[in-house]
This record gives C-alpha cells, structure tokens and sequence, in this order.
C-alpha cells in the first residue's frame, strides 16, 4: 500500500477534505488522517455527516498533538499531504516553518523530503499577508489550489463543485479519478 497523509484543518469547506477522503477510500491506499480539533466543530456547523463516518473513510487517523505519529517523522514514506480546508492560520504557520501540531509538522516533513504537499486554500477577500504566506508555501514547494471551482463543467449541484476542487487536489497528487468533467471531457 501506498501511503498518503489528508489534513482536515479549521477552515470553511470541510467538504472538501471529506471528498478526497470517500474518492480515496476505494484507492490502493492508507490514508493518514489529521483533523484539528477546530475543524471538528467547523464539520458540526458546515456539514451533514457524523465524525465517526469521517474517521472511517481512513486507514489511520492521529489527534493533532500526536508528536510521536509515524508522519511526524522524514522517514516515513509517503507519496504527500492534502489539506483540505486550509486555514490562513495553517497556511502561516506551515509558509513560516512553525509546527505547533501534527498538521503542519506533517506538511513541514513533506517540504522537507520535497514530497507533494496541496494546500486547499479557503479564505476570501484575500489580505497581503495571506497572499504573502501563500508565495512563501509555493516558494518552498507547495501547491496552492485555491477553493475556485471553474465552471465549463457546467456544475449542477454543490456536490460537483466539491469535486471539482477534490478532483484536481488529487490530480495534482498523480492520483487519478473520474469525479469531475475536465475541459473538453465529453
């Protein structure tokens, strides 16, 4: 099995997060899951589904102060991190090498190995120190994949704007899926 880590942090749009978790579930993977705990309360507030159900769609899941879990460490072999939302507090603290939890300690270990690491970006209007810390995360290898879906699929519900921006966290990852209509896609 492959390993991969997804990061739930606590930003509007867990969504996203939990549909990279269910596109993964039926993949040739272990899924390392970090949810922090503000983005526990966000999933009460912003969604339908139950944190046990969440939890299950990973092979392992950590609390975010587990400093001893095996994705703390470089030598734990993986092929990168989503983190989907990601917070302007995560992305500043990941963009300016602060690991103060398992979230972004995971995301400074993949930047360190330059390992993929997406950052699923959820804030708008943005300020100067959010586009600031978003040049720094790229600079030191990270992808930023702002949560804005295009529209030449021609989404029809909300479900298909999150699997837009799952979709292409993922292709971006090298894991392919069929969850969006690409451009051109007929």
């Amino acid at each position: 099995m492959r390993n991969i880590v997804v990061g739930i942090s606590g930003a509007s749009g867990v969504n996203y997060g939990i549909r990279i978790l269910e596109t993964l579930k039926d993949k040739e993977f272990d899924i390392h899951l970090i949810i922090t705990n503000s983005a526990e309360k966000i999933i009460e507030i912003e969604s339908e589904y139950d944190l046990d159900y969440i939890k299950s769609l990973a092979t392992y899941t950590y609390n975010e102060k587990d400093f001893m879990a095996p994705i703390a460490s470089g030598s734990f072999n993986n092929i990168g991190m989503v983190i989907a939302p990601c917070s302007m507090k995560t992305l500043a603290s990941i963009s300016n090498g602060v690991t103060d939890n398992l979230l972004t300690r995971a995301a400074d270990v993949c930047l360190k190995e330059k390992n993929k690491l997406v950052l699923v970006t959820r804030e708008t209007p943005l300020n100067r120190v959010h586009l600031k810390n978003m040049l720094e995360a790229n600079d030191a290898g990270a992808c930023i994949l702002p949560a804005c879906p295009g529209f030449y699929s021609k989404p029809s519900s909300i479900d298909d704007l999150f699997n837009i921006i799952a979709g292409r966290a993922l292709d971006i990852m090298g894991i392919n899926t069929d969850i969006y209509r690409r451009w051109r896609d007929e």
